[in-house]
């Protein structure tokens, strides 16, 4: 997913897209009855490889127009957005996020992705020139003001299902997709995949991610990764007047994947985090249990955090993203031990570690249902501990 920092070099870059495309509306030889002037036209789709930002770490899509006889040469791009922009982040998690169709020089667009090391394949597309004059006149319309902008949305409407939706409908036929057997990934089966060297983005996702990135998906969901997408238009045909004809006419690889920086995440990882947690917690219900005392105050820092983490997951549920609104690790991650943390340090008597008891046996029993993050049934176990101590003094 694409981004442009520097909110200067971002409007150049779309100022002269709009300007080379101003020009190809323009132009005579553009208009429907000279068909023949498309044969110098090449429609490719761009699958750009990931690269070590974050939000680069499931590839990219884009969709190039390329005229080789009188060398304009555009690439659209569906992913820009400002990373600045005020509540990003909050915004993203949301699902209020608003991406843009940027429209810019290919060259710029080739080495940008050179720059983080990213490789890019280019699918030539098998067209026929009132398709690609089709694909002209819709790309006209998507960067009009009043369109270019669209809610993001990750899993259903991202820059990789923009430029297939946008090819599916310029062609005069019907797209026909070969299914991989025995490949009926989840959500969050496919997530794991781009972020396997990052376990900290992986524990991320599986924090917010509820039971229903966990239903297996067809065809046309697993499209919403760009390598999926690349794999499914290399076998694709186009079915149109009785004739079967391939997607692609040709792929080649546009920029080779060169030597990327890999920053280290955080030295320890999710689980073994969690295995921390569990030995201090095991260690201290120990001494406790020797000086017959009892660290309220651990208990409230424990109260806290689960808390903390809780109300994240609790507005979550308020999402438009689909996948995040019913999240079984509610059960044990909630708001609800914040209003207990001041019984809990006057050492009142409180129903909260019966409450607590019932939390953890159903989030135990969730799992049987979603993936949970890693290390979080560890997390449970180290919550129990405190649980039996409170029974046994």
């Amino acid at each position: 997913m694409k981004q442009k920092n520097n909110f200067f070099r971002r409007f150049i870059l779309l100022f002269l897209g709009f300007l080379s495309l101003t020009e190809v509306m323009a132009r005579n030889d553009y208009q429907p009855q000279n068909l023949a002037s498309f044969d110098s036209v090449e429609v490719s789709l761009l699958t750009c490889s990931p690269h070590e930002e974050i939000y680069s770490l499931y590839g990219h899509t884009a969709l190039r127009w390329h005229d080789l006889r009188k060398g304009e040469d555009i690439a659209f791009n569906w992913g820009v957005f400002d990373f600045k922009k005020p509540f990003f982040v909050s915004r993203f998690v949301f699902g209020l996020t608003d991406y843009e169709l940027g429209a810019y020089p290919y060259p710029l667009f080739r080495q940008e992705y050179k720059k983080y090391g990213s490789g890019i394949t280019e699918q030539v597309l098998n067209l026929r020139p009132e398709e690609k004059m089709a694909i002209k006149e819709a790309l006209i319309r998507n960067m009009q003001p009043e369109n270019k902008v669209y809610r993001y949305n990750y899993f259903y409407d991202n820059c990789s299902l923009r430029p297939r939706n946008l090819i599916e409908r310029c062609i005069s036929g019907e797209v026909k997709y070969v299914a991989r057997e025995d490949y009926q990934p989840t959500y969050r089966e496919m997530v794991h995949g781009c972020v396997r060297n990052h376990p900290w983005a992986a524990f991320g996702n599986d924090m917010l991610l509820g039971i229903r990135a966990d239903m297996k998906t067809d065809l046309r969901q697993q499209e919403f990764l760009p390598l999926n997408l690349l794999y499914d238009f290399d076998r694709a045909t186009i079915y149109a007047d009785g004739e079967y004809r391939p997607l692609v006419k040709e792929k080649r690889i546009a920029l080779q994947a060169g030597v990327q920086v890999i920053e280290e995440d955080f030295p320890l990882t999710p689980i073994q985090c969690a295995w921390v947690l569990f030995i201090v917690s095991a260690g201290i219900a120990f001494i406790e249990w020797k000086q017959k005392k009892r660290f309220r105050y651990w208990d409230a820092l424990l109260m806290l955090v689960q808390g903390m983490a809780g109300c994240v997951l609790f507005v979550m549920i308020f999402s438009q993203h689909p996948t995040t609104s019913l999240n079984l690790q509610l059960l044990l991650l909630n708001p609800l031990p914040l209003f207990f943390i001041p019984a809990v340090l006057r050492r009142r008597e409180t129903r909260w570690w019966t409450i607590l008891a019932v939390m953890i046996v159903l989030f135990a029993i969730g799992s049987l249902f979603q993936h949970y993050a890693e290390g979080m049934l560890i997390v449970a176990l180290s919550l129990l501990i405190r649980v039996i101590i409170k029974f046994k003094a």
